[in-house]
């Protein structure tokens, strides 16, 4: 990692100069990635010039991630709750995936970085599902960075669902009633994942917005002002610095 800091601290000032290359890594990145929609409209542009713009960041990070080290990076792509968009709106980012997959894919498959999704992909058009199935298939044989897309994803509707297989299960007797937290966690949607470390989200928002509710329960948070489309691979540093000088004690001393 010595090298790749290194890299970027003289590519730019606004990096902290007390990041450390010894220093704990994120194996688990979540990102809220929000502030698209602003973006365009501080530049009189349609919401979509901004997703567009957005989809470019998610290349740029994702690189950087995987060669620092990290495991996993999931990011917020689509809710459950961004269908009450305008129709063109959501119409544009179903066809983002697809896009974005299309040209980007050579270069996970490339860089050894398996795509996972999670979310519910019922709703999901066919065009989207298909083209988001497609990289998950080309790269599963990848034994790097996982690169998992939340989409269509809502954390209470994923705890809900969880429970109903957990008592049909139970009505079965493939499971009894010893319910730990561990068995819990094999039928949420993030079942093999381990909990993000670190929890990033843009906009100089401060909420969860129905995202990872049970997994996030000991992540670090780093909230940023900085619009999604803005944010660069010095804000990942900047981030991944924070991260490395809290102590977390997960409820102990």
């Amino acid at each position: 990692m010595l090298k790749i800091v290194k890299d970027w601290m003289n590519k730019s000032n606004s990096i902290n100069k007390d990041v450390s290359s010894e220093g704990p890594i994120p194996e688990h990145i979540a990102i809220i990635m929000d502030g698209n929609g602003r973006w365009a409209k501080k530049r009189a542009l349609p919401r979509s010039a901004g997703h567009h713009e957005g989809m470019k960041v998610v290349k740029k990070v994702t690189k950087l991630a995987s060669n620092l080290g990290v495991g996993i990076l999931t990011v917020y792509a689509f809710s459950t709750e961004n269908w009450k968009r305008p129709k063109d709106e959501v119409n544009y980012l179903m066809r983002l995936p697809e896009e974005f997959l299309s040209t980007f894919l050579p270069e996970l498959i490339e860089e050894n970085i398996q795509v996972r999704i999670m979310g519910d992909k019922t709703q999901l058009p066919s065009h989207t599902l298909n083209a988001v199935e497609k990289a998950v298939e080309e790269t599963k044989g990848n034994t790097g960075m996982i690169l998992n897309f939340a989409l269509n994803y809502g954390s209470r509707s994923e705890i809900l669902s969880a429970i109903e297989e957990m008592m049909i299960d139970y009505k079965n007797n493939e499971i009894d009633s010893n319910v730990s937290e561990e068995l819990f966690s094999t039928y949420l949607m993030s079942s093999g994942l381990k909990d993000p470390d670190l929890l990033i989200r843009t906009s100089g928002e401060m909420r969860l917005s129905n995202f990872m509710l049970w997994q996030l329960a000991y992540t670090e948070f780093w909230f940023s002002d900085v619009l999604w489309p803005d944010f660069s691979e010095a804000h990942l540093i900047e981030a991944i610095t924070a991260y490395q000088k809290r102590g977390r004690r997960f409820g102990g001393i």
